[in-house]
């Protein structure tokens, strides 16, 4: 017999008992879960930032192939990585999660750990969403709440030509853990190839740099700032197109990570995505580590619009963005 989930009113109750070992510490929530809304409390002179993001059966993982643990691991970090990417503070998260009758309810338990012992790394408490059987996979929506002193968002937009252009930690790493989980699947269809090879691997664990967001904000370091989801080609398209500037690369400076004593393709590294590190662009030098996290000044920004990447023998070529973008009909 297949242990079906809790029905709502118990899988609800189960989730605030759990939820209550970061909540019950939590200065930022008045009321949490158990009542129509959340009340929070904003520390004053602060502006709300509110993000959200859906971690979807068969797009952004497979029960098969990913621990429950590190699914619900991942769906929290996407959310911190968006309130790093502004220079935030995380306050609270919510979390509406629709599941068909057939997950085990141990399924749902071990999702719901590995969410909730990252909330409690981050001081982030559980303070509301919504649960719903879902007529086909399994749906997560993520909303994370977080704060900024008034005026200091680190925006896309703040970018200016002649600036260098920085990374955090290591590229690549994610991809080329799915590429070499794809490869060992006999049989892998085209389907699994578009749904899952910009998307994720969910064999690493990548880290929130909301501690390296709060340093740059602080100091007025980072112009303009993205947290790497889609690829570091398809992100920084993004920032430039935001901030109206263009951007040369050079190829051999982007610090790929290593599989065994090698390091990563440079495709992967440029356009594999799901690796949640920061992108930023800065008039200042900027160290080389900032919290423990590694930082690589990887080029700079130009006055003439669009991307170029620059090879080992000093010949730029045109850099297109080429990661994740959904509804893409091509993928």
């Amino acid at each position: 017999m297949i242990d079906v989930p809790l029905s709502e009113k118990k899988l609800i109750q189960q989730i605030r008992r759990s939820a209550r070992r970061v909540g019950d510490k939590a200065k930022s929530v008045v009321t949490g879960i158990g009542d129509d809304s959340a009340v929070l409390r904003v520390p004053p002179g602060h502006e709300l930032l509110v993000t959200t993001d859906f971690t979807i059966e068969k797009v952004h993982f497979r029960r098969d192939w990913h621990p429950a643990e590190l699914v619900g691991r991942r769906c929290l970090t996407r959310g911190l990585s968006d309130i790093a990417a502004m220079g935030g503070e995380p306050l609270a998260a919510f979390l509406s999660l629709a599941v068909p009758s057939d997950v085990p309810q141990k399924w749902v338990d071990r999702f719901l750990d590995g969410l909730l012992d990252l909330a409690e790394e981050f001081h982030v408490p559980l303070a509301g969403g919504d649960t719903a059987q879902s007529a086909g996979g399994i749906q997560a929506d993520i909303v994370v709440v977080g704060s900024v002193p008034k005026g200091k968002a680190v925006l896309r937009s703040g970018a200016k030509a002649g600036q260098m252009v920085y990374v955090t930690g290591e590229l690549g790493g994610s991809a080329a853990a799915l590429a070499r989980r794809m490869e060992s699947k006999p049989g892998g269809t085209e389907f699994l190839r578009r749904s899952f090879l910009r998307r994720s691997s969910w064999h690493s664990l990548p880290q929130a740099r909301v501690a390296v967001g709060r340093w740059l904000r602080r100091r007025g370091m980072a112009s303009a700032m993205i947290d790497l989801s889609d690829g570091l080609s398809t992100d920084l398209d993004h920032i430039c197109q935001e901030s109206h500037v263009g951007a040369e690369i050079e190829a051999e400076e982007i610090p790929r990570a290593l599989v065994g004593k090698e390091p990563v393709a440079l495709e992967l590294a440029l356009h594999g995505g799901d690796d949640y590190e920061l992108l930023f662009m800065s008039a200042a030098a900027v160290p080389s580590k900032i919290a423990g996290v590694r930082v690589t000044r990887i080029g700079r920004t130009t006055r003439s619009a669009g991307m170029r990447l620059s090879g080992a023998d000093g010949k730029a070529r045109t850099l297109k963005a080429g990661g994740w973008e959904h509804f893409n009909r091509n993928r």
